[in-house]
């Protein structure tokens, strides 16, 4: 499975952005796809994961409330939709998706394959 991530840039602290990751291939309905991100100096963390099977979505503390995690019909797409952005988020965001399902939805090194990453800078 080969994922492209876009949508990144940079935003002022408030604002809105959304990511798009595109798979070439639809998964399989034990599959998973979600977003990590790493911040300079900082190792990889978790962000969010829409689990295909119930559709059930999983958020990191850090971006609850703020970040939705999506998917379009055809289900080749996922998208990360970011709201009030706050400096913090600043990073390199990663799309990545599983092979099947995963123990745990929140985390990160469950995933198999991983797309490029887009970077996300939210200035003060």
């Amino acid at each position: 499975v080969q994922l492209q991530a876009s949508g990144g840039g940079l935003v002022q602290t408030g604002g809105s952005l959304r990511l798009s990751c595109a798979a070439s291939r639809r998964p399989f309905s034990s599959n998973a796809m979600g977003w990590s991100r790493q911040a300079p100096g900082k190792e990889r963390e978790f962000v969010a994961t829409f689990a295909w099977r119930g559709g059930y979505t999983y958020y990191a503390d850090s971006v609850k409330g703020r970040f939705t995690i999506s998917k379009d019909a055809a289900k080749t797409t996922v998208y990360l939709q970011m709201n009030s952005l706050k400096p913090d988020d600043t990073a390199v965001y990663y799309c990545a998706s599983t092979k099947g399902p995963m123990s745990s939805y929140r985390d990160a090194n469950q995933y198999n394959y991983w797309g490029q990453g887009t970077l996300v800078t939210v200035s003060s």
